[in-house]
């Protein structure tokens, strides 16, 4: 027998959970310093330089739109002039949305000052970092170019003692590439000396075609952020290509969508990873994070109308893996595991930490608000402390081992989720992907991007909670338009049941 309730409730009162948990500016400047402290790494460098920018720095981030976030998805807030803009950052008030970009300038300084030592003194496409991995030092290609693009001093090495201030000029007196050409010859390696698939896929790796979900967080956005600076579409379109031709490869479509982590290595390349057809929880959440990256440069730059096709297939391919990886989100810790599909792997705090970032950054870019209640959840977990909280942590066996303090900074003691000097936990490995780690650089970065999404999304209004909490939006229903009948779905229930909402009216539940 099927029955009609008519349900009325405050769509507010849902949400009002919402902001109970959230880390203190004292955390938050603990979890930066770990950061700072621990990325040594091409990828841990640039993802470290990219949280900054999404955190600290906003008006510099892909993300920002204008100064009022309320209408952030409104294309009347914006100027019209793609983010950042083109002077000195010593020329621009410092304010809360702008934060110092030093760190980030000084970031792109070092590794470029550097290029030469450590690449051994060669000429041409090269990457900034040399590495067994093609694609990771590309991750920096954004905070290089943003040097660039705000005539940041030129990179020096550490013996240079008379620096131009001018990026125009291809190299400085000690053979130090500017941050133009470094960045050209970036690119070029990519495209020139780093081996690619049949179908055109670049490489994640250097010494044979092996494509890693990895990727999608390291290339893609450094294409679609030069393309956007240099106006070279055709470079816009090859960061949607890029996705489109590693999602082919790696999308699982018997596991529901998600991707598996490391496909089309040979196997027979001494040193070389060996293929990884789990579903890497990290994996996931990097794919998503980067599509959601270039998705934002392109929607917030001057070529949004001719990209409107791209921008909706990225929207659709964030969403397929969010709802592949929710479907596997622990409902006790309200964490997934090393490896989604994998109950028996050990939970990890910095996949689920990146996944819950991106549901906010589809929220605000997309007006996708199916995952807000898990994403809330989750933060407020992640966050919480034992004096604030009652919800499960987690259970994993090395956890409290690794609750070992290495300053004297002891204001993360009460956090649940983190250790005392500020390290989130628990947390893969960032070196070796199998296996537990005690303190990973890159989840510290995955908590900035966490805190700066959710943070971009209180400002915006709480974009979407009213029509999230317990009841979630199905793909396609977004046509329906502000204001008007929207197609929901009660997610809460063992079934999918239909959900009719009318603006200023109750809600009809069909079950």
């Amino acid at each position: 027998m099927r029955h009609l309730h008519l349900l009325f409730f405050s769509f507010s009162f849902l949400f009002a959970l919402g902001s109970a948990q959230n880390l203190t500016d004292e955390q938050t400047q603990n979890v930066i310093q770990r950061l700072a402290e621990g990325a040594t790494q091409s990828w841990e460098i640039g993802t470290r330089a990219q949280a900054l920018l999404t955190h600290s720095n906003s008006r510099y981030s892909v993300y920002f739109t204008g100064a009022d976030l309320s209408n952030a998805n409104d294309d009347s807030s914006r100027d019209g002039q793609f983010h950042p803009p083109p002077s000195t950052p010593s020329s621009v008030s410092p304010s809360s949305s702008i934060g110092d970009l030093s760190t980030v300038l000084q970031i792109a300084s070092e590794v470029i000052g550097n290029r030469t030592k450590n690449n051994g003194d060669i000429s041409g496409p090269q990457p900034f970092i040399k590495d067994g991995a093609a694609a990771d030092p590309a991750s920096i290609g954004v905070a290089v170019l943003l040097a660039n693009w705000t005539d940041a001093p030129s990179p020096s090495s550490s013996s240079s003692s008379n620096s131009s201030n001018s990026s125009s000029n291809n190299t400085n007196n000690n053979n130090t590439p500017s941050y133009a050409q470094a960045a050209s010859d970036q690119l070029l390696f990519l495209f020139n000396s780093v081996p690619h698939s049949s179908s055109g896929a670049i490489s994640h790796r250097v010494a044979q075609v092996q494509l890693w979900s990895d990727f999608v967080y390291m290339v893609p956005p450094f294409l679609a952020y030069y393309g956007v600076l240099t106006q070279n579409t055709s470079l816009i379109s090859e960061s949607v290509n890029q996705i489109s031709l590693y999602r082919d490869v790696l999308r699982d479509t018997e596991a529901n969508g998600l991707w598996k982590h490391i496909l089309l290595g040979s196997g027979d390349v001494q040193g070389e990873p060996a293929n990884d057809e789990g579903h890497w929880s990290t994996g996931n959440a990097w794919a998503a994070a980067g599509i959601l990256r270039v998705l934002a440069t392109i929607q917030h730059s001057p070529y949004a109308d001719d990209f409107r096709h791209e921008m909706g297939l990225m929207e659709e391919w964030v969403y397929e893996i969010q709802n592949a990886m929710f479907s596997y989100l622990n409902t006790t810790t309200l964490l997934f595991t090393n490896y989604a599909s994998d109950p028996t792997t050990f939970p990890d705090a910095a996949s689920t930490a990146l996944l819950a970032s991106s549901v906010y950054r589809l929220a605000l870019l997309r007006d996708i608000w199916h995952f807000l209640p898990e994403a809330e959840r989750v933060r407020q977990n992640l966050f919480s402390s034992s004096s604030s909280s009652s919800s499960s942590s987690s259970s994993s066996s090395s956890s409290s081992s690794n609750n070992e303090s290495g300053g004297n900074n002891n204001n993360n003691n009460a956090l649940n989720h983190f250790t005392q000097d500020g390290w989130l936990t628990p947390v893969v490995n960032p070196h070796s992907y199998g296996v537990e780690g005690s303190r990973s650089p890159e989840a510290q970065a995955f908590v900035l991007e966490l805190q700066a999404a959710w943070t971009d999304w209180e400002v915006a209004g709480r974009r979407g909670e009213n029509g999230a909490f317990g009841v979630g939006m199905r793909k396609g229903a977004r046509g329906y338009g502000k204001g008007g009948w929207w197609c929901l779905w009660w997610g809460r229930l063992g079934d999918v049941v239909g959900v009719l909402v009318g603006v200023g009216m109750g809600v009809f539940v069909v079950m």
